[in-house]
């Protein structure tokens, strides 16, 4: 088992690559609270946890550390993902048509593997809810609406 210095080493060598700031990674230890990820160790045993208001809503649990990295960076791409999305937004289009691919290539930076896997993933949630650019046309013509 890794400790949570070598942990930290770690993820904040491979966030460098894809440009992820602290803000995007979890904290070590101990919990930020408002729903930022933390890691915790013990003698057989990662966990990355999500606290908010002072409650435990999800734990994951593994005694692989390559599963552990894959829950961290599906995460901060995720979030960078969809701030590059937000930053390069096509208006009347479904956001994810940005920020799922911006995801995948943000994480082939970091490991193939990974990108593979969250790519099935992504595929999973495309067949439960395929891209649809009719909600957000619709968002936008009452939001023009309402402007003039």
């Amino acid at each position: 088992m890794k400790t949570l210095r070598e942990i930290q080493s770690e993820i904040e060598k491979l966030a460098s690559v894809i440009g992820a700031s602290r803000n995007d990674l979890p904290t070590y230890g101990r919990t930020r609270d408002f729903a930022y990820p933390h890691i915790e160790v013990d003698t057989t045993h990662y966990h990355y946890v999500v606290v908010e208001r002072g409650q435990e809503i999800s734990r994951q649990t593994t005694r692989n550390f390559e599963e552990l990295l894959f829950w961290v960076f599906a995460d901060a791409t995720h979030n960078l993902a969809f701030a590059f999305e937000l930053a390069h937004r096509v208006e009347d289009q479904d956001c994810r048509r940005i920020a799922f691919p911006k995801q995948i290539e943000l994480l082939n930076l970091i490991n193939s593997k990974m990108a593979a896997r969250r790519g099935e993933e992504i595929a999973e949630i495309l067949r439960n809810a395929p891209y649809n650019d009719e909600p957000v046309k619709a968002l936008n013509r009452r939001r023009l609406n309402r402007a003039t």
